[in-house]
């Protein structure tokens, strides 16, 4: 099992949004396993703090500024890397943002819906997983295999009252965009899965605005500890488990699959709001 799982040893693997939360957690896991991790992410602060020599470096990782929203740069990020590694053989397509207001708000709040937020996370959550899924499957056609895992989240896979409209259209789109990749792709022997993560710990899971620079939504935690099965929210942690099985050799025979991490929320449906 230890071979099956170790497996990642010498490969070539991209992360974006490779440098906080659950990103973070794919980088560290694959990195703490022997694989070259490119992490990418839209944030330089961010990735200098993960960067060869700084405090939280990560061993045999590379920093690559990218937008997952532009496909210029996506493509143009994969190809840098292909030539500086030959090959590439992991891909998590997870960065993503939060913006907008839950559709269900407090009366007399102020409207709810920006286009303008609305149209910035589908560009990020949804487009920018079909751009890196797009040139990363291009590559591992050629070489004949290869490993991509998306990031959806169980608000793909029901309604959820805390999260905006868009962060549910993106997500559901995720959902069924990998299953049709995974379809497209199974002949030439790549495979793809999406981890469907529930309320985590994250900057993203718990701040007021998605550019996770607001404060932090003090009774989010509380409500999700209530509806949660097993009592509490996540910590990135505990995602790195599956995160390393899918992009090993342990899920060879694995592709299409949607995989919830969420504490047993989806048992109790979507939490009720609190007004």
């Amino acid at each position: 099992m230890t071979d099956l799982f170790d497996d990642v040893r010498g490969k070539t693997a991209l992360v974006t949004g490779g440098a906080s939360g659950l990103g973070l957690a794919f980088s560290s896991v694959l990195a703490a396993h022997g694989a070259h991790v490119y992490v990418a992410d839209v944030d330089s602060s961010a990735l200098a703090a993960v960067s060869p020599g700084a405090p939280g470096e990560l061993p045999g990782a590379s920093p690559v500024v990218l937008d997952v929203s532009d496909g210029a740069q996506v493509e143009e990020a994969v190809r840098e890397i292909v030539a500086a590694r030959g090959r590439l053989d992991i891909v998590f397509a997870n960065a993503g943002v939060a913006l907008g207001t839950p559709p269900l708000v407090p009366s007399g709040s102020a409207d709810a819906f920006s286009w303008e937020d609305y149209t910035r996370l589908v560009d990020v959550n949804l487009h920018g997983v079909v751009h890196t899924v797009r040139a990363a499957a291009a590559v591992m056609k050629r070489q004949g295999g290869g490993s991509i895992v998306a990031t959806a989240s169980t608000a793909g896979l029901r309604n959820d009252p805390f999260v905006p409209y868009s962060y549910a259209v993106a997500k559901a789109g995720v959902v069924n965009f990998v299953k049709q990749a995974a379809h497209d792709l199974a002949r030439w022997n790549v495979r793809v899965n999406a981890i469907a993560p529930g309320p985590f710990k994250t900057n993203l899971g718990r701040h007021a605005d998605a550019e996770q620079k607001g404060p932090i939504n003090a009774g989010a935690e509380e409500r999700w500890n209530e509806v949660i099965p097993l009592g509490r929210m996540g910590d990135p942690s505990e995602i790195r488990g599956l995160a390393l099985l899918l992009a090993s050799d342990a899920s060879s025979f694995m592709t299409g699959g949607i995989y919830p991490v969420d504490g047993g929320a989806l048992l109790m449906g979507p939490p009720l709001p609190p007004f």
